[in-house]
């Protein structure tokens, strides 16, 4: 059965909007159009996603780049599959170095931060393995925009001046300069509306489509990401590069209330999202969505998910539970059981032993669909870029910790905790459509909210993103959107909630989203708390 995209309960704030033959959605209407001219031309939903997350480390630097990580997720000719292009550490990170020279944690800005990007591979896989279009022609807009420039849409410049503000504060040594040559050649962030183009990153991403992505870990372009890393002594070496190749992946799932929920494995954490939706689905939900017994069990049951994922979730070769011990229902059944009337706070359990982000999504008009993220965490990463290229690289290993007991402690060539998630629904084996929020450690929260507000509370997709949300961040402490009815906020507080409101509404995740109808047809929705647009045809 697909989704029925009629009769819905919910007032909302814009309309979805439909299609029959492809729909591109993204946080940027640039990208949106370019992976919607790509269909036109005679590319799938791989092709067109391809061609909007190249555009996006153009148009919306400030959330990701070419030196990013990426996850997808890809329904193609009938079956669903996953592809983890997170990168890992370098062979020579080290922890008791960083302990040594008394750091607590890994630093957020500078090398010590940064892994080996994935992202290029990520768009090269995905070319190889399902595109019907070359690099060449998929990647063609984002060359075109970096080299000509683009006008730099509202939510970005804002993002672009905080991170000036923020990097002119913190990244004084010569090793960022890089960054202020390619963002900020006149001293400042572009205002809204003003052209920005880059030729060192069209370079790059020309040398990418060319070459397939071997340019990059293999070629000229890693030769200049090593001699940048050795001038600065980093860990960060070529033959990290080269030796570095994307995973293709089994997604997990969890049934909720007959819809199947997919994820990205770990070390994603996509997990966190179905071990609360496992949670949630022994409650009764046939009430109304405004109602503070309704987000009182979602905030809970969304905090004891974390909290476990934060202890257990890293590379999977270093964790000590499974995914599937993790989604087991007698450990969801144990968790539920901890949920009464005041708030927790939460630790973490044991289960039983059995043995800164961009978002996007592509539909086709032969049932191929995508969902997928790419990141440099934190806006613009490590505030390292690669001279002359545009290269921003990731700080991604600012996810590792420092304690040996961890099975994410900062090791060699070992994959962080990863936040950015990719979302995918079927029902009955048949797809229903791809999904995401973006937003750090909110992404996970923002799947639930999503999905319930979907299944639980029959709203179209549209509804379901626009519909004020909340965010759990620590211990007690829940930060709502202005949008939760005043009574809602009094009464958490009562059940022992710290409660915050916040005005910005951008901490609180951006979203996509494509669904197949009833009727054959799409229908897509973007978030009002971006520059989003849906791409249809």
């Amino acid at each position: 059965m697909e989704f029925n995209a009629l009769n819905y309960r919910y007032p909302s704030r814009r309309s979805v909007v439909y299609g029959s033959r492809g729909m591109v959605a993204t946080g940027q209407p640039l990208a949106a159009q370019a992976g919607l001219d790509i269909l036109k031309r005679g590319g799938n939903a791989v092709d067109a996603a391809i061609a909007a997350a190249a555009c996006l480390t153009v148009v919306e630097p400030t959330s990701n780049g070419i030196g990013s990580d990426a996850f997808a997720l890809v329904w193609f000719n009938g079956k669903l599959r996953g592809l983890n292009a997170s990168g890992f550490s370098p062979k020579a990170a080290n922890a008791s170095e960083l302990l040594s020279a008394g750091f607590k944690q890994i630093p957020t800005l500078g090398w010590y931060a940064v892994t080996v990007p994935g992202a290029p591979s990520c768009w090269a896989a995905l070319a190889s393995e399902f595109g019907r279009l070359p690099l060449t022609e998929s990647m063609a807009a984002a060359i075109s925009y970096a080299e000509h420039g683009h006008a730099v849409a509202p939510s970005t410049a804002k993002a672009w001046t905080n991170a000036h503000a923020k990097y002119s504060r913190e990244c004084s040594g010569e090793e960022f300069k890089p960054w202020f040559d390619t963002f900020c050649p006149n001293g400042r962030a572009p205002s809204p509306g003003e052209l920005w183009r880059s030729g060192g990153h069209a370079s790059a991403l020309e040398a990418i489509a060319r070459s397939g992505a071997e340019e990059f870990y293999r070629g000229r372009l890693a030769e200049r990401i090593d001699e940048y890393a050795r001038r600065y002594g980093a860990w960060l070496s070529g033959d990290d590069l080269a030796e570095y190749r994307p995973e293709w992946v089994e997604p997990i799932m969890i049934n909720y209330r007959g819809y199947d929920v997919w994820e990205i494995p770990p070390n994603g954490h996509g997990i966190s999202a179905l071990m609360a939706l496992g949670i949630l689905k022994g409650f009764d939900f046939s009430g109304s969505r405004e109602y503070a017994p309704t987000y009182h069990r979602l905030i809970e049951a969304m905090k004891l998910a974390f909290v476990d994922t934060r202890k257990h979730v890293a590379d999977p070769r270093f964790m000590k539970y499974t995914a599937a011990e993790l989604l087991s229902e007698a450990y969801a059944a144990d968790r539920r059981a901890l949920i009464g009337e005041k708030a927790l706070d939460p630790e973490p359990g044991t289960p039983p032993a059995k043995g800164g982000t961009v978002y996007l999504c592509t539909a086709d008009e032969d049932g191929n669909m995508v969902s997928m993220i790419q990141s440099n965490y934190m806006g613009f990463g490590s505030g390292l870029v690669v001279p002359g290229l545009g290269i921003a690289l990731q700080n991604r290993g600012s996810n590792f910790n420092l304690d040996p007991e961890s099975p994410n402690c900062l090791a060699p060539s070992k994959k962080p905790y990863h936040t950015i998630i990719p979302g995918f629904l079927t029902k009955d084996g048949k797809p229903i459509g791809p999904f995401g929020v973006m937003g750090g450690f909110m992404q996970p929260q923002g799947h639930v909210q999503v999905v319930t507000n979907l299944v639980d509370f029959a709203m179209n997709p549209q509804e379901a993103l626009d519909a004020p949300r909340w965010q759990w961040t620590n211990k007690r402490t829940v930060e709502l959107e202005q949008g939760v009815p005043n009574h809602i906020a009094l009464d958490l507080a009562s059940r022992g909630h710290d409660i915050i409101v916040k005005e910005d509404p951008t901490s609180f995740g951006r979203g996509e989203m494509i669904l197949r109808t009833e009727q054959g047809t799409l229908v897509g929705a973007t978030e009002p708390r971006t520059d989003g647009c849906v791409a249809a045809w």
